[in-house]
């Protein structure tokens, strides 16, 4: 359906309405691409076009890590037209939101990177939020698949590239940063957030006191619970334990069922509350694609039985997708389909700071939009009130 001159409205569906009420026999009006009413069936006016739709209509999944899609990794090849594969590629999952991830790498890449943002911003590239720079100042003691030789303290440099970038974003894009609290100390966490920065400890080894301090500074988020940080304990509770007893930070979880054992993601949200707890993918490009291989900083990647492996065993991101993790949030984590679909939506789009604008269904928000069928797989999505299949 290519975008309407004027309003359009979408009936038929069941309608995830401020992410608290479902509705049926209401219709989803939407003028260019904001969401202009909600009204019953019968308040709809006769001159106003409609599709009738069958399923649930729910927020548009938001994303906040994701390193490739369609056979496209963003490290490799930083460019608009690669950020707008990997956003292509993961409109069909139901993501109709997402952060491009660039993970450690030379600062002649990641200036690319940014570069690459910049433009893709500037083009309406279709789902684009901005840009998560996971790395390079990480703990190389939980480095994962990061390439040891790039990991690096920060310098003044780093965070007035990162600063300038994050004021240089329209409004409605954010600039998340994956760091080490250990590595980064708080002044240079005050300085980052001051500058605009979401910042989110990750690939870490720090103490819960550290946290803490980073907390104070402006950190407000945990990258991918549980992975590439050291297990709670009974006397080191380290960033896990200082992320489930704080119930304002926001931890991104991912929920592919080989990278944590659902018991401890359950274990984990019934412990923080599902609240601030967000589903992500953390995909590699065989994401929307056929192949099962590709090369991550010189090193070869298998995909196999749903995981992806370097030849030593470490995992190497996910084959994940966002329709898939609230699948496995309500299938296997115990977690409602309300909730599942907060995580998807309102809770990352609140933690970069765009909750006024996605991640609700409601007048005035954006109309980014998902259809699900009754086993909760994508029939159809929509991205400013443009159905997937109308846009670049």
């Amino acid at each position: 359906m290519t975008k309407a001159p004027g309003p359009y409205a979408l009936t038929g569906a069941r309608i995830f309405r401020d992410n608290r009420v479902w509705l049926s026999d209401h219709a989803l009006v939407i003028d260019g691409a904001r969401i202009a009413a909600i009204v019953a069936d019968a308040d709809l006016g006769e001159s106003i076009p409609r599709r009738r739709v069958a399923g649930l209509l729910a927020p548009g999944f938001v994303d906040v890590q994701v390193n490739g899609g369609g056979g496209v990794l963003f490290n490799d090849t930083r460019t608009w037209d690669g950020i707008a594969a990997i956003g292509a590629a993961h409109r069909r999952f139901g993501t109709t939101g997402f952060l491009p991830t660039f993970i450690t790498d030379t600062p002649a890449r990641m200036r690319e990177a940014l570069a690459a943002v910049r433009e893709a911003v500037a083009r309406g590239v279709p789902g684009l939020l901005g840009v998560h720079l996971e790395g390079p100042f990480l703990n190389v003691a939980r480095k994962g698949i990061h390439d040891p030789a790039l990991i690096r303290p920060i310098r003044d440099d780093d965070i007035e590239l990162i600063g300038d970038f994050a004021a240089s974003l329209p409004p409605g894009f954010a600039t998340l940063l994956t760091l080490a609290p250990e590595c980064v100390g708080p002044d240079a966490v005050e300085r980052l957030a001051k500058a605009g920065a979401v910042l989110s400890a990750g690939h870490t080894d720090a103490d819960a006191d550290t946290v803490a301090r980073a907390r104070a500074a402006g950190l407000t988020g945990f990258t991918h619970l549980f992975n590439a940080m050291p297990p709670l304990a009974g006397r080191a509770p380290g960033p896990v334990g200082a992320a489930l007893t704080d119930p304002e930070s926001y931890c991104g979880i991912i929920a592919d069922l080989h990278h944590v054992s659902p018991v401890s993601l359950a274990a984990a949200i019934r412990a923080h509350g599902p609240a601030r707890m967000m589903l992500v993918t953390d995909a590699m490009p065989t994401v929307g694609s056929a192949e099962d291989t590709f090369t991550l900083a010189g090193r070869a990647i298998t995909r196999a039985g749903g995981r992806l492996t370097a030849a030593d065993g470490t995992l190497a991101g996910s084959d994940l997708d966002m329709a898939s993790a609230v699948r496995h949030a309500t299938g296997r984590l115990g977690v409602s389909l309300d909730d599942a679909l907060r995580m998807a939506s309102h809770y990352p789009a609140a933690f970069l700071g765009l909750e006024r604008e996605r991640g609700r269904i409601a007048p005035g928000m954006r109309a980014d939009l998902v259809l699900l069928d009754a086993a909760l797989a994508v029939i159809a999505t929509w991205i400013d009130g443009r159905e997937a299949g109308d846009l670049p």
